[in-house]
């Protein structure tokens, strides 16, 4: 149990390095002479409001949207909640209280955004031509899919009346400054929460491109909008983007340097793999179980003790509809099989917001003895990753980790500790 208490420790520091209430006050603009308006989505969209109001001295108005039972008081900033990661009615009402919140603004304005993880869920606003089955039902293709989280935001901005900087654009002539934490590989701005306040250069064409290149099921009443070039998004060049200013304020690479820290203080050397990492969960635990592997058995390529870290956004591709869980369980699931047998090795993979896919954990622990845990409550570990039930293989064993939601989101956090 010392093992999995320093890296709890770890994941805690990683969390708290994300933390709106430290990160966000050095990064926040000059007064302006008019109202200053607060928007804002994602899972922690909450915490950043809140972090605002106590670092702000001065007026402010405004609504943000958070996933239901992540919400936190405010004083003056209304805070909505709404389904994730399938959108709903309150989602969809969240959307027009946040256009809303923009319409009629002048040059003398100034609009905050708050955007992290999980907006894109959060903010439902179909165009004309669609409605929020076509955008729930094109949500759960997109999650089906195994598709990277940059090809699932790029293409759900070309149905949306929202995403891909239309709420920026919307805000115009005030100027805009968008506080983005970042739950994204290579920390895009515009990939977070679809971007609504920050355009990217993807259009119909390179969406359509993508949809085709994974055979992904998307609604066919939204591959006609798309065809119809109808609702592109605007672009980065845009003249109503020329004085928005965008701030990444918190992300994985920060969250891991502070994790490795922990563990460095613990006596232990640390190597950072990549803040960045994509790709299949049960593929990536794979790999990683490699890794751990050769150090256990040749000391190679680092020695003993250490810690292995990474982060990352990996993605599931489901193989039908009775899995429980999400990535960063699959991801361990698939590295308990494979790492099977042997001591030493303890790892936890969880996601920065404390939840982790469907149910109510973060992720889990693991080492040589999960697997056979598993079988001796009942559960093969094998046939439970090839249902995607990584949650009920674990909860079988007693090794989920279950922190709460922690109101940031730098997304995935694995560590792996060898003796």
């Amino acid at each position: 149990m010392e093992d999995r208490a320093l890296l709890t420790r770890m994941f805690e520091a990683a969390v708290a390095a994300a933390d709106p209430a430290h990160a966000l006050p050095e990064h926040l603009p000059a007064r302006p002479s008019g109202r200053i308006v607060v928007i804002g989505a994602g899972k922690g969209a909450a915490q950043m409001a809140a972090a605002l109001e106590a670092a702000w001295d001065g007026p402010l108005e405004g609504v943000i949207v958070t996933r239901y039972g992540h919400a936190v008081p405010c004083r003056s900033i209304r805070v909505m909640e709404a389904a994730h990661p399938v959108p709903d009615e309150a989602g969809l009402e969240a959307s027009e209280a946040l256009l809303d919140a923009v319409s009629g603004l002048d040059r003398e304005d100034l609009v905050l955004a708050l955007i992290c993880g999980g907006g894109s869920s959060l903010l439902p606003a179909p165009p004309e031509a669609l409605t929020l089955e076509d955008e729930q039902e094109l949500n759960r293709a997109l999650l089906a899919s195994g598709a990277p989280i940059s090809v699932m935001n790029a293409i759900r901005k070309q149905a949306s009346r929202i995403k891909g900087g239309r709420l920026a654009a919307a805000a115009a002539p005030a100027k805009v400054v968008s506080l983005v934490v970042s739950d994204v590989p290579g920390d895009d701005p515009a990939q977070v929460a679809s971007g609504p306040t920050v355009p990217d250069p993807i259009g119909p064409a390179e969406a359509l491109a993508m949809i085709e290149a994974r055979a992904i099921a998307v609604p066919e009443r939204v591959l006609r909008h798309i065809r119809s070039d109808a609702g592109a998004p605007p672009m980065p060049d845009d003249p109503v983007f020329a004085d928005h200013e965008v701030r990444v304020i918190a992300s994985a690479r920060l969250s891991l340097e502070a994790a490795a820290r922990v563990a460095e203080e613990a006596g232990t050397q640390v190597f950072i793999l990549s803040d960045a990492i994509e790709g299949e969960a049960r593929d990536v635990g794979l790999v990683h179980a490699a890794i751990a592997r050769e150090i256990v058995s040749r000391d190679r390529p680092f020695s003993r003790p250490c810690v292995l870290l990474s982060g990352g956004e990996t993605t599931v591709t489901l193989a039908g509809e009775e899995g429980r869980g999400g990535r960063n369980t699959e991801f361990l699931l698939s590295f308990a099989l494979a790492v099977e047998g042997l001591d030493g090795i303890v790892a936890l993979a969880a996601d920065t917001d404390g939840i982790d896919g469907s149910e109510d954990n973060a992720g889990a622990f693991a080492d040589g003895s999960s697997a056979a845990r598993m079988r001796e409550a009942g559960v093969d570990p094998a046939a439970a990753l090839g249902r995607n039930d990584a949650w009920g293989a674990f909860e079988a064993s007693g090794d989920l980790f279950v922190p709460g939601p922690t109101g940031t989101n730098v997304n995935d956090f694995r560590a792996i500790l060898i003796r």
